[in-house]
């Protein structure tokens, strides 16, 4: 595999190895032990899988510690806009955001550290997402923070207009509102 590094410390951007001939392809969608070398030591203990269709937009969420988790993000179907941004408080890039489109035609992957919110928006028709979590899900620890919050200027690539979001996602603070979540460890 194939690590990229973006501008954001822990964030990272993977594409595997895909063997093509006339059949099709494979490839390696994960391994504990490259992923461990080349990444994170993280252990995954969750995997969840959503299917959206075009406009939908989910997040931008997280889970507070002691709950928080690391999130490894790929596209079976479809194209979303897959962003994450730094919450983590003492971070040289507080607030920043790095956006990655995820396909099923690029087979990219992306590693979302905790410390981060995270959420996507379909670009495509129909999408279908399989996220590996290294923590279970705690729903007395969940926070967001608004999809359109302008300190953070996401570029969702999709019309304001045609965003579909849920009641929830509708209400989420800005994050200037957010306070102190995560604490920036080098």
């Amino acid at each position: 595999m194939n690590v990229i590094e973006t501008g954001i410390d822990g964030l990272v951007i993977i594409e595997p190895r895909i063997f093509r001939d006339p059949r099709g392809y494979f490839f390696e969608s994960f391994s504990q032990r490259e992923f461990s070398e080349k990444v994170s030591p993280v252990d995954f203990v969750q995997d969840n899988e959503s299917r959206s269709s075009y406009g939908v937009l989910r997040g931008l969420h997280f889970q507070k510690p002691p709950f928080a988790q690391a999130k490894l993000v790929r596209v079976i179907k479809g194209r979303v806009l897959d962003v994450a941004v730094d919450l983590r408080t003492g971070s040289p890039t507080y607030g920043r955001y790095e956006a990655v489109e995820l396909s099923e035609d690029n087979h990219r992957q992306f590693f979302i550290p905790r410390g981060f919110a995270h959420g996507f928006c379909v670009l495509s028709d129909e999408a279908v997402l399989q996220y590996k979590c290294d923590n279970y899900y705690a729903p007395q620890s969940e926070g967001a923070v608004i999809w359109n919050d302008p300190d953070l200027a996401i570029d969702w690539m999709i019309p304001a207009e045609d965003v579909i979001l849920s009641d929830k996602d509708r209400k989420h603070p800005y994050l200037r509102d957010l306070g102190d979540v995560f604490a920036y460890k080098k």
